[in-house]
């Protein structure tokens, strides 16, 4: 991987005069850090097969400049084709831990985020939760996977949960707010990984958040609090709801992994552990109201 590495780094930068370094984290596509003289820089290298992921390299470049032109995602320099591969500008930052990012203080701030990326020009590209989860199935089972034995009751959950939603007016959504997807600068939050960005429903966003940062109930009344003003009941029932699909779309996606990527990392209990969280969401009190409502 290291020769691929320099050999895509080369084939941006071809004068020889770059310095670059892995950065860690990733487990879809390779990023690294090249240092030059005129600045430091992120070369986003796409990984094996990831247009069965729902991944649209184009997309995902125009969805990074929207994001950056709203002050949330990095500056975009390059986009390299045919191969799809995104350069950006470094970020200085750190990535705050979830435990920082479950902090009461800091949830207005994760709140006016999300608010800057909802409220966003319109992006290309589509996020349906329920299609992306139909997708990664026909896309596993076509390469021999086999699916988890709740697959049937969750897909019926996941249906009546996308008729409920159905009437959403779709906005510019991120989609993989994962920590590792949050940088700090110092100043504001900034957001990277921009590849499953699409037009969708921003409660999937706000479920997504809560659901990979485990937000506790109060955590997620906070979160709608520091978006909405406040947090009204219809809206944390909407939140439960996704969360569900959240870890089902997560889950699918660690199943179909399993049998694309070639990068080393155990996507089959990563799809174990998403399909337990999202059984654990659906047994609750919260959740069942809300799907019953």
């Amino acid at each position: 991987m290291s020769a691929e590495l320099a050999a895509a780094v080369a084939r941006v930068w071809p004068d020889g005069e770059s310095q670059w370094e892995p950065l860690g984290g990733g487990i879809t596509n390779s990023n690294v850090k090249v240092t030059r003289a005129d600045g430091v820089f992120v070369l986003r290298v796409a990984g094996r097969e990831t247009e069965v992921l729902g991944i649209d390299r184009a997309a995902e470049h125009e969805a990074t400049r929207t994001a950056a032109s709203v002050g949330v995602g990095p500056e975009v320099v390059a986009f390299v084709e045919p191969e799809g591969w995104l350069v950006t500008r470094f970020i200085e930052g750190t990535i705050p831990s979830p435990e920082a990012l479950r902090e009461p203080a800091r949830l207005p701030q994760v709140g006016r985020t999300l608010r800057a990326i909802h409220g966003a020009p319109a992006i290309p590209g589509r996020f349906d939760a329920l299609a992306v989860v139909e997708s990664y199935r026909d896309a596993a089972v076509a390469r021999g996977a086999v699916l988890p034995d709740g697959f049937p009751e969750a897909h019926a959950t996941a249906i009546r949960i996308a008729s409920i939603r159905a009437a959403e007016t779709p906005r510019p959504c991120h989609n993989d707010l994962l920590a590792a997807n949050v940088i700090d600068d110092g100043a504001r939050l900034r957001i990277v990984d921009w590849e499953y960005a699409g037009m969708g429903d921003p409660f999937f966003d706000l479920a997504n958040f809560s659901a990979n940062l485990e937000l506790d109930a109060p955590g997620r009344g906070a979160l709608l609090a520091a978006y909405f003003g406040e947090a009204r009941e219809a809206d944390l029932a909407t939140v439960e709801l996704m969360r569900f699909m959240s870890d089902f779309r997560e889950a699918m996606w660690g199943v179909v992994q399993s049998v694309v990527s070639e990068l080393d990392f155990d996507f089959d209990a990563y799809a174990r552990r998403h399909f337990a969280r999202m059984a654990r969401t659906a047994a609750e009190p919260g959740f069942r109201a809300a799907l019953g409502a």
